[in-house]
């Protein structure tokens, strides 16, 4: 029996774009353990072909470290020694190095590891496979999964996808086609200004379409402000977990987000996404895949390719200057019929940028003027 050990320790999004690969080694295994972050768990465990998660905070690879502690470290190593593992396949971003879990793994007595790497390994891969170049990520996982021996099931198109036994969703969901508005994203740099979600939301609603506005728990002083003037839109910032959020988004007509997590799970999901798209990391790699999608933002702005996740241009132009017509528009071409809009539905301005500290602040002031 082949037991294959996944790693990938970053966030949701990430998480979820290596699903194709981690099927694809799950079709040439008998187990797959996936090794993932405590900030991709909760995605971990909606793939199909995971058996098992295990989730460690990797120091080398989170974007808000912990100091390295050797003895978290040793835990790490006893962890994996203790998993019986017969094969490893490191997956990392572009930007990150996969030889420090492969060091851990290498300790951890595993025999075989794979990754992609620049960097001279010397006797810790068994696989080193070079960057792939501006690629959709899931592509480029997927050709380390398959280099690594993994194939994709018959019938298996390489989309996103999540395990079909969703949850339920919430109950209160408009009894009628609805878009999902999700105004939070991971870092500040990719947010789109959220009047511009205000007004998208107040124009769906003028025309009779469902608006439902979602977030975390921390993103409420946000979705607020979405829904202050649309009484009938739905506010579900921490209503519900990952699975919960799947079954919301895959039953909606078109989903407005940035370039972060629930973007990636509306793909996985087969909604269409309006990618508010920020270039602080290319959309040829992270735009949501496989799915039908409007990608909207300057990708020519000052900040491509910096990974800023806090804007360094004045202004926030990449994003502030997208506009609610042209998000509006992009809905109607992507929910076709589900959604009847006017061919002129809002000012063609671009949108002033807040960010949600000043939101947040201004929060307490506004519940107590209610």
């Amino acid at each position: 029996m082949t037991h294959r050990l996944a790693v990938r320790l970053d966030s949701l999004g990430d998480v979820l774009v290596t699903g194709p690969a981690i099927r694809a080694l799950r079709a040439t295994a008998d187990r797959v353990t996936l090794l993932c972050g405590p900030r991709g768990a909760a995605a971990a465990r909606l793939l199909p072909g995971v058996d098992e998660v295990v989730c460690w905070r990797a120091p080398w690879i989170d974007p808000e470290p912990d100091p390295v502690d050797p003895d978290r470290v040793r835990g790490l190593r006893d962890l994996v020694g203790g998993l019986g593992v017969d094969e490893a396949v490191v997956f990392t971003s572009f930007h990150q190095s996969s030889l420090p879990t492969a060091l851990v793994l290498r300790m951890a007595g595993v025999p075989w590891v794979g990754a992609v790497s620049r960097d001279y390994p010397g006797s810790l891969l068994d696989l080193r496979l070079p960057f792939a170049g501006v690629v959709p990520e899931p592509e480029a996982q997927l050709r380390l999964a398959i280099a690594a021996g993994g194939r994709l099931p018959a019938g298996d198109g390489g989309r996103l996808a999540v395990r079909p036994d969703l949850p339920a969703p919430p109950p209160g969901l408009p009894d009628r086609p609805y878009a999902v508005l999700h105004p939070g994203t991971s870092v500040p740099a990719r947010a789109w200004p959220v009047a511009g979600y205000a007004e998208v939301a107040r124009q769906l609603a003028v025309a009779g379409i469902g608006v439902v506005v979602t977030g975390t728990a921390e993103e409420r002083p946000l979705t607020s402000y979405v829904v202050a003037g649309v009484p009938q839109a739905v506010d579900l910032a921490g209503a519900t977990d990952l699975a919960g959020l799947a079954a919301v988004l895959r039953d909606a007509a078109v989903v407005v987000v940035g370039n972060t997590g629930p973007a990636h799970l509306a793909a996985a999901v087969g909604t269409p996404v309006v990618s508010l798209f920020a270039p602080t990391v290319p959309a040829t790699s992270w735009a949501p895949y496989g799915v039908r999608r409007e990608v909207l933002g300057d990708e020519d702005a000052p900040c491509a390719g910096s990974r800023a996740t806090r804007c360094p241009v004045p202004g926030h132009p990449c994003l502030a200057s997208v506009t609610a017509r042209e998000v509006l528009d992009a809905i109607r071409r992507l929910a076709g019929p589900a959604i009847d809009l006017s061919p002129d539905p809002a000012p063609g301005k671009g949108m002033p940028h807040e960010d949600l500290a000043r939101i947040r602040a201004r929060e307490p002031a506004r519940r107590a003027g209610r």
